[in-house]
């Protein structure tokens, strides 16, 4: 990349129903919006590449797109990683020092941080990202950074997130085709929670439920680390989905009424309101109660937050959230939608719109966006931490764990 644009980062969110790039420049005041491109998502299916060159057609058109409202050339990015092969899990590792107490290093921590991930994985799993909970002094928990401190004793908690390696690596492959080379790699809700979530939030006690078209990923966080990621194989396709086949109708068509006309809730449905359907092949379209709707999305939406519900309560997470739900992601848009995941979370929840940049288009700064401009902030933060604008070791420590690059 040429001087004239090292201070841009770039990210590239492959998603099921859109490939989307945004650009963005770094300056002594922060980030600004430099421009983005949008293309329809074909090749791809819930977080998976399914058909190469037709993905590698989709960001190829976005890229460009961005590279013409940037005006720079977009040659390296960020890129998110989702679907359901993504697996979380908490592990930990540590050393002992001997009888004596020493002063603690950056070698001991980075050996106590292998330790953590020596767990066997099968060949076909990745590691995505080491995130740090907490270090372990001898009996003092609750550590951030132990840098210099002294111990006989050093453990560590982390939160592993692994990836299928091939589904990984297939949309790597995809944007380096495309003609981008991919820095770095990130799971995509933990992007998102930089644009959407609040520091408090993550110290109480959150979980941040990202709806995409393909599925539902969570993250929770518990005194402001990851304690727990999942991903629910259900996103707004689905219901889409359930839509075009429950009222006869193509996908398309379906897809509009949902986003005018769909409730996840039918009694917040007035009677006698009636919606248009176009029918398949050439029959006339059809009137019906809007009811009929809200009586195919609504058993959905049930579902998916009944799994929501199970997952949190068998890993002993919806307990720990008592700064309740956040929804973010396209999905989350569809009316009735908090009602339902109140019902059946018991828990406070709350649509996030993303944090918007200087300079950013208003129609951009909206949830089905948040990962994107997530992905922005994150980049920037690792970068900073990675590359010295803050060579305190502590900045350094958290770079280890930010993300494992293509």
């Amino acid at each position: 990349m040429s001087n004239a644009y090292q201070n841009f980062v770039t990210a590239i969110d492959v998603g099921s129903a859109k490939t989307c790039v945004l650009v963005a420049e770094m300056t002594e005041s922060g980030l600004r919006y430099r421009g983005h491109g949008f293309a329809e998502s074909r090749g791809s299916r819930k977080g998976i590449i399914v058909d190469l060159d037709k993905a590698v057609a989709s960001i190829q058109k976005a890229v460009e797109q961005a590279e013409d409202a940037s005006g720079a050339p977009i040659e390296h990015a960020i890129v998110g990683v989702a679907g359901a092969h993504i697996r979380g899990m908490n592990t930990h590792g540590g050393l002992t020092f001997g009888s004596r107490a020493r002063e603690i290093a950056r070698d001991e921590i980075r050996l106590a941080v292998d330790k953590a991930r020596t767990i066997p994985l099968t060949a076909d799993r990745q590691v995505l990202h080491l995130l740090p909970q907490e270090f372990i002094l001898d009996e003092q928990s609750g550590v951030r950074d132990p840098l210099g401190m002294m111990a006989t004793r050093l453990e560590v908690r982390v939160h592993m997130i692994t990836a299928a390696s091939n589904a990984a690596q297939n949309v790597i492959t995809a944007v380096n085709r495309a003609g981008v080379h991919v820095d770095d790699t990130v799971f995509e809700p933990l992007a998102c929670a930089d644009a959407v979530l609040r520091n408090d939030e993550r110290e109480m006690g959150v979980c941040l439920a990202e709806m995409g078209a393909g599925s539902t990923s969570l993250i929770v966080f518990q005194e402001g680390a990851v304690a727990h990621t999942a991903v629910i194989p259900i996103g707004g396709d689905h219901f889409t989905s359930d839509l075009s086949v429950g009222l006869c109708t193509p996908v398309a068509e379906a897809e509009k009424i949902k986003k005018l006309f769909g409730n996840a809730v039918v009694t917040l449905i007035p009677d006698g309101n009636e919606v248009e359907v176009p029918s398949v092949g050439d029959r006339a379209s059809r009137l019906i109660s809007q009811r009929v709707v809200g009586e195919i999305l609504e058993p959905r939406a049930r579902e998916l937050f009944e799994m929501i519900r199970d997952n949190l309560r068998h890993s002993g997470m919806l307990d720990l959230c008592v700064a309740g739900i956040v929804l973010t992601g396209g999905a989350s848009r569809l009316a009735g939608t908090l009602d339902v995941a109140e019902s059946m979370l018991r828990r406070e929840v709350r649509l996030a719109w993303p944090t918007p940049l200087p300079k950013m288009p208003a129609a951009f700064a909206e949830p089905e966006f948040a990962t994107v401009l997530g992905m922005i902030f994150y980049g920037q933060r690792a970068r900073s931490a990675r590359g010295g604008q803050d060579g305190r070791w502590s900045s350094r420590l958290k770079a280890m764990f930010v993300g494992k690059g293509a």
